[in-house]
């Protein structure tokens, strides 16, 4: 679908995309889940690949200390290479969750198997991808994987002229620009 002024009349919203170390793994399968984002008409606001060290993990779970999966996901997430997105879109945050699918990839396979933990999922820890689940965890996530990035800034300069559609892909820099 193309971004034009009238499908983009709304403030687009930011979410926060991770795709983990499972399907960082396999180049072919990042690949597909590059396109898919593109596919749903996701604007990329910002991409970068990271490593994180077992103390980035632990502080970004931190509100899952405790519980029982807790140290197989700090472990998981520090296990290798991830990429992190800035997505925008009208209701952005509901879209990459609704595209992302249930969180247990069994679960995800039967009620939503176009989805991509359906389809690329291997456990629940093992499950793809992680998404902010809110406007407040979006803004929060967002700044710890790209403290540089200033959500106030991007919506009051760069925002509109995203939303109007004077944007293009850059295949290089794998980001929409203006």
């Amino acid at each position: 679908m193309l971004l034009t002024p009238r499908s983009l009349s709304k403030v687009l919203q930011l979410t926060l995309a991770v795709i983990k170390p499972d399907a960082v793994a396999h180049p072919l399968m990042l690949e597909a889940l590059h396109q898919r984002i593109l596919d749903d008409n996701f604007v990329i606001v910002r991409c970068k690949d990271l490593v994180w060290k077992r103390q980035d993990s632990e502080r970004f779970y931190a509100e899952h200390s405790g519980r029982f999966f807790y140290q197989r996901l700090v472990e998981f997430m520090s296990s290798g290479p991830m990429r992190a997105y800035i997505l925008a879109r009208e209701d952005a945050i509901r879209h990459w969750r609704e595209l992302m699918g249930p969180t247990k990839v069994f679960r995800a396979r039967y009620t939503s198997p176009a989805s991509l933990r359906a389809q690329f999922g291997l456990t629940d820890t093992r499950n793809t991808t992680h998404g902010s689940d809110s406007v407040e965890s979006a803004q929060r996530e967002i700044s710890f994987f790209f403290p540089d990035f200033s959500m106030e800034e991007w919506l009051e300069k760069e925002e509109p002229s995203f939303r109007s559609g004077q944007i293009h892909y850059d295949h290089q820099r794998l980001i929409h620009t203006l």
